[in-house]
């Protein structure tokens, strides 16, 4: 999930003079922004990307102030700490503390042994919790650096909230479930849900709020009972927020466009369109109402959430299907799912994953600019209508060791060999 070295350096000179006059797109990453936190008085920015940088913005100005890097893989999560300071999380299992400005992190946590993909700093500030692709949940103490393992999930962990009070934290997982560490000893209530889970937030009454890959938000109780449920959208939602006040829920999806809901009446109030590419990321300022978006685009934007109205961007206002040319192809429909991290032509911006331009005949790990998993270089793979249809058949862990590549398998040999045909024809263009 890396990308070029250029593009990353190409991140690093748009980030130092990326200067808007008014408030409009920022820009800066040399690929999707993948993680967004807005510091408390609402005057600063923190961006993570799929490009292994951090951003540090000032939200008067809507310019980079500093770039932090550090992590040899996409930053996944971001966060502000009282007193000046700020955290990052990556792909790369670790978790740096800064102070800002300084150019090398004031501490580096170690002990998750796969992606952090989630952080939550307590409302008291003294402990940091991360939930990681090893199916844990960690709790730092900020303080000392000391760390506790929670264990239980079976699938990956993509979630990780405090309760208000602080005597509670909440992970969800890919493992459809819910749950409730009741601290400090850490033993959990556990609420399994209809669908896997990506994202949780907290109201400020407690509600819990939790984002699926069927696009239904779930609210629950603080003792986890379901209260309320909202459809929002046909894609996973991958990202949530909660205004301040929490009435207004933020949810971002996969399909390019971000619901705004109403909590209180559980209703859709709008949907706004971002872009036809991923969001990864929505935040909220302390006003209530400025909702700050990171997409796949490279771009951060900030809206309206409660007019809908984009706030200095140079939106079309309509959504682009990169897929739109195969309408009626069997074998886009189960590309699709791959769309997100993986473009069919090298003039596209870049994603999460490499361009599949080309693919055919290509040697794993081969593509020129792009880092891969160490594990694949090593192998006597070449990709063909055959390998790729095996890659889905077992799964990419199992065929391919030490990949990056979400686990995800077809079932079907005829959704396969649909995905393989359409795959021969949209990347030798």
């Amino acid at each position: 999930m890396r990308l070029p070295f250029c593009a990353r350096g190409a991140a690093a000179l748009w980030a130092i003079f990326a200067v808007s006059s008014v408030h409009a797109d920022m820009v800066g990453h040399g690929g999707p922004v993948r993680a967004l936190a807005v510091s408390p008085d609402g005057n600063g920015l923190l961006s993570g990307s799929f490009d292994t940088a951090a951003i540090r913005w000032s939200l008067k100005t809507d310019t980079a102030e500093q770039v932090l890097r550090y992590h040899a893989d996409a930053v996944n999560a971001v966060a502000f700490l009282s007193g000046g300071r700020l955290v990052t999380a990556g792909a790369d299992a670790r978790i740096a503390v800064w102070t800002a400005g300084r150019q090398r992190p004031d501490r580096v946590f170690e002990g998750h042994g796969g992606p952090i993909v989630a952080l939550a700093v307590s409302p008291d500030g003294a402990l940091l919790a991360s939930g990681s692709w090893d199916r844990t949940v960690r709790l730092w103490s900020l303080s000392d650096g000391a760390s506790r393992v929670l264990e239980g999930h079976s699938q990956n962990v993509n979630g990780v909230a405090f309760t208000p009070d602080g005597r509670s934290l909440l992970s969800v997982g890919y493992d459809l479930t819910l749950r409730i560490w009741r601290l400090p000893d850490g033993q959990p209530e556990v609420v399994t849900l209809p669908a896997p889970l990506n994202a949780v937030v907290v109201a400020p009454d407690g509600e819990i709020v939790t984002g699926a890959v069927d696009g239904m938000l779930r609210m629950l109780t603080a003792d986890g009972k379901v209260s309320g449920e909202v459809a929002a959208g046909p894609t996973p939602v991958v990202a949530l927020t909660i205004s301040g006040d929490g009435t207004l829920i933020a949810a971002a999806g996969i399909g390019g466009t971000v619901a705004i809901i109403d909590r209180k009446s559980r209703s859709l109030l709008r949907t706004l369109v971002v872009s036809g590419l991923p969001v990864w990321s929505v935040a909220f300022l302390p006003d209530r109402e400025t909702l700050m978006t990171g997409g796949a685009d490279g771009k951060i934007r900030r809206w309206n959430a409660r007019t809908g109205d984009p706030i200095g961007s140079n939106l079309s206002g309509t959504p682009a299907d990169p897929l739109a040319a195969y309408a009626g192809d069997p074998g886009a429909d189960v590309f699709r799912a791959c769309v997100a991290c993986h473009t069919l032509s090298d003039k596209e911006v870049q994603r999460a994953g490499p361009t599949l331009a080309g693919l055919y005949g290509r040697k794993i790990a081969s593509l020129p600019g792009y880092r891969f998993s160490e594990a694949l270089k090593t192998m006597d793979i070449v990709w063909t209508p055959e390998t790729v249809a095996k890659l889905f058949e077992i799964g990419p862990n199992a065929y391919t060791p030490g990949t990056k590549m979400p686990e995800q398998r077809i079932g079907s040999a005829e959704d396969r060999r649909a995905l393989t045909d359409f795959l021969g024809r949209a990347t030798s263009r």
